[in-house]
């Protein structure tokens, strides 16, 4: 049994409408949660987002009978804090169990109610938040922010594209370290499924690990030489080759034996289905190690040039792309990289990640699917890692008007056309797109700590959604703020309309 948002009210609860914020505070949690209350109190946004909730995540729910599960509403604001405050699983438990205003919001009493959130509880029930739900929810809350502002529903949209890259939680690759944490895991996996049926043959796993660490070391220093003098230089070499072969060799007879414990584990009547899932993890760890040893071998022994297309970047993070943007003082930078889409109110209209893509693969692609999304999408300004041919003129079909500098030397057409007051003004413009990227850094997007590509997804999604939600906060202090100081002022022109001047003194 499970519920959108229980209708009836507690004794001691606060209407959530009725919550008061500090107008002063400068910190992000009351704009997200100012953001979140108009989401609530506005009746037609909170029947399409609620409706949006239980058409996705009740579709196979009775909600009638069964345990009481977390309420949806509560599901999104948890969400929509944990990315906005940038914060991981345990300080959302905290807040969610100790903030009062956090617990107003998700429609609890102070005093009366004592409800205890659970991390595991909180862990299960945002990660059931889809992209494609996320991605629905997200153009509500945009039509709402429209709205507040008073846009009427055929103006024009002027929108900034750019990408950047969002890293995933992974160390520095290299064919060694990761060959080692393919054995790492694969030894210490299969010495839990081996225990568990008392097979004796892995008993030394902590010390076989230690081994392959020792080796990984020792062929990790023994680095080829430098120096001008030939003989140096063979030796080291020589040296170097031997340290990778003992590693590779010993490793690949570790994963031999493991591939025989399996078969071992398999014919045993009494083999359970959980530890079968076990078992294809540890084949999945066994491949990634036999990959490593395979590339080690070629490119260390036998002087081979590893093609990028064969290389994995991280075995737990298997999706990560090695991708260099040439930043001065980043190299290289570990992720995906996000492309986004934002309009002239601040909002982020439409994201996309790019898996093996450029700037120049999605520049098409994302306009089309932010005009399916919001039609009255007009124009749009991008940077020179966009352009091509094929680009410029399929965007004359589908914009009013773009911003598209052109890559390398200019004709004499392209630099009249880049000269215009036009363009120098919507290239000016485009860099307030940078600010909108550094935000969704801040608040969630720098490095991802969900594991797996699908968390990913999630992640990104629920980030946009709650920078959105964060700018209809930001949005409502400011009409808040002009509000209080128009009654200031008139106030103070009362008080001194009713001021008399003080009485004439007598010449003496």
């Amino acid at each position: 049994m499970r519920a959108v948002q229980d209708p009836q009210m507690q004794l001691g609860q606060v209407n959530i409408a009725e919550i008061k914020f500090d107008p002063k505070s400068r910190d992000d949690t009351p704009k997200v949660l100012i953001g979140l209350q108009y989401i609530y109190t506005n009746l037609e946004v909170r029947k399409e987002v609620f409706a949006l909730l239980e058409e996705n995540l009740l579709k196979k729910v009775n909600k009638k009978n069964g345990r009481p599960g977390m309420e949806l509403w509560k599901i999104l604001v948890l969400g929509v804090l944990r990315l906005n405050l940038n914060i991981d699983y345990d300080r959302l438990h905290d807040l969610a169990n100790a903030h009062s205003v956090i617990r107003q919001m998700l429609g609890h009493a102070d005093i009366f109610d004592k409800y205890y959130y659970n991390l595991q509880t909180l862990k299960d029930n945002i990660q059931l938040l889809t992209p494609e739900l996320l991605d629905k929810i997200n153009q509500v809350v945009v039509k709402s922010g429209h709205a507040l502002l008073k846009k009427k529903e055929d103006d024009p949209l002027h929108s900034r594209v750019d990408s950047f890259v969002f890293e995933t939680n992974v160390h520095y690759p290299t064919d060694i370290n990761l060959l080692f944490d393919a054995m790492r895991k694969s030894i210490s996996l299969i010495f839990e499924l081996s225990k568990k049926y008392e097979i004796p043959s892995w008993r030394q796993a902590k010390k076989n690990i230690s081994t392959i660490k020792k080796l990984m070391r020792s062929a990790q220093n023994r680095k080829k030489s430098r120096s001008k003098d030939e003989e140096i230089r063979e030796k080291q070499e020589k040296l170097c080759q031997e340290a990778h072969q003992k590693l590779i060799d010993i490793s690949a007879e570790m994963l031999t034996k493991a591939q025989e414990t399996l078969g071992t584990l398999r014919a045993l009547e009494d083999f359970s289905f959980t530890d079968e899932i076990l078992a294809v993890e540890i084949e999945k760890f066994v491949k990634h190690g036999e990959r490593q040893i395979d590339q080690i071998r070629r490119r260390v022994i036998e002087g081979e040039t590893i093609p990028h297309d064969e290389k994995v970047f991280s075995i737990f993070e298997p999706h990560t792309e090695w991708i260099s943007k040439g930043k001065a003082g980043v190299p290289v930078e570990f992720g995906l990289k996000v492309c986004i889409i934002e309009d002239q109110y601040r909002f982020i209209l439409h994201h996309k990640i790019m898996r093996k893509q450029a700037d120049v693969d999605v520049c098409l692609e994302i306009i089309k699917e932010t005009k399916k999304r919001f039609p009255n999408l007009a124009s749009g300004s991008f940077d020179r890692g966009f352009y091509s041919k094929e680009n410029r003129s399929l965007l004359h079909g589908t914009l009013n008007s773009y911003i598209l500098p052109k890559k390398g030397k200019l004709s004499k057409a392209d630099k009249d056309y880049e000269n215009t007051e036009e363009f120098k003004k919507g290239r000016r413009k485009h860099s307030g797109v940078e600010s909108a990227i550094n935000a969704l850094e801040v608040h969630g997007l720098d490095v991802c700590p969900d594991r797996g590509f699908p968390a990913f997804e999630r992640y990104v999604a629920l980030a946009v959604v709650s920078r959105n939600i964060q700018n209809l906060g930001n949005i409502i202090m400011a009409q808040r703020q002009k509000e209080a100081f128009k009654k200031q002022r008139v106030l103070e022109r009362k008080r001194l309309k009713n001021l008399k001047p003080p009485p004439l003194q007598k010449a003496a």
